[in-house]
């Protein structure tokens, strides 16, 4: 990860929290929100917002999948950062399939944008970015409110489609995400960057033990919160499609496979066929982003040409 300080690029990288050998992700810094009725300075308008995502980040990957499923495409423009994550940070480098450079500020590098939003920025420069082009501000760099936002703010904005977050099911939904987060979708993040053995031993097992358990809670119900598909199964897909491809070697994550658990295999092939979300999954960014951009666990950053995955195969959860 590499840093700001002051509103300056730093040439030092951020260092992360480590605590016992084990990675602790740093919170993100922006947290203003859309609104539907523009309490929060930020209302609700059709092609004011664009994201700024990296198609190999699976938290940004949430964003454009809730963009997809809730019909923002034409409300909410994308810039497409470089898969490579080099000394200063995501690029808008065009040389690589599929990046777009900057379609807002013309710039460089995304932490320019930061310094645009707040010329004293201080923090680690991630993705998605939900950015207000009226203001010309960052409003929201944290994937799990920006989905929130695309789901239930965002009806000005030309958004429909189904209810990921319903009232009835929000505590059942908060309690899945809550597990999945912490051992699944971060947890292969405390595995691979583990600093010693015994965290990152402890890690995988608490990876695979919460994999087990989803495997046996899919074998009763179609999905995470019974038969309603909701935003916890989108939150868990975007680690899991990446899982055999990228988490399995790179972050030794290797007990099983994804395709060794037969009903989250054919969940996730299901959700990737879901209307509009296999276009959002882009395994070149993917691959190419984890295997050459980490120099610690991968230092000749060779990109492996396997596994050979068939998402489009049938999955027979009708």
């Amino acid at each position: 990860m590499n840093q700001m300080v002051d509103g300056r690029w730093s040439p030092e990288p951020f260092k992360p929290r480590v605590v016992n050998g084990a990675f602790e992700r740093p919170e993100s810094a922006f947290r203003d929100r859309i609104t539907a009725d523009g309490s929060s300075g930020f209302p609700a308008e059709a092609g004011r917002y664009h994201l700024y995502v990296s198609l190999a980040c699976p938290w940004a990957h949430r964003t454009l999948i809730f963009r997809v499923l809730k019909g923002l495409e034409g409300a909410i423009d994308v810039s497409v950062v470089h898969p490579y994550m080099g000394e200063r940070g995501w690029s808008f480098a065009t040389d690589f399939p599929g990046c777009t450079g900057d379609l807002v500020g013309g710039h460089t590098y995304l932490y320019e944008a930061y310094g645009d939003a707040d010329p004293n920025y201080s923090g680690i420069i991630t993705v998605p970015v939900l950015w207000d082009r009226e203001r010309n501000t960052i409003v929201n760099n944290e994937s799990s409110e920006i989905i929130r936002m695309f789901n239930d703010a965002c009806g000005a904005c030309g958004a429909g489609g189904p209810d990921l977050y319903p009232e009835p099911l929000r505590g059942a939904i908060d309690e899945i995400n809550a597990l999945v987060y912490a051992n699944v979708n971060n947890g292969v993040y405390r595995a691979g960057f583990a600093t010693t053995q015994a965290s990152h031993e402890r890690a995988v097992r608490r990876l695979f033990e919460t994999l087990d358990t989803l495997e046996e809670r899919l074998a009763r119900q179609r999905y995470l919160v019974g038969d309603t598909l909701t935003e916890a199964d989108w939150r868990l897909f975007t680690t899991l499609v990446r899982f055999d491809a990228v988490y399995v070697t790179h972050f030794k994550c290797n007990l099983r496979r994804l395709v060794d658990y037969p009903n989250l295999w054919a969940y996730t092939r299901e959700l990737y066929q879901w209307p509009g979300v296999s276009a959002t999954v882009d395994f070149a960014h993917i691959k190419s982003h984890y295997f050459t951009s980490h120099p610690s666990l991968n230092p000749h950053g060779l990109v492996p040409l396997g596994p050979e995955l068939d998402f489009d195969a049938p999955h027979g959860r009708g």
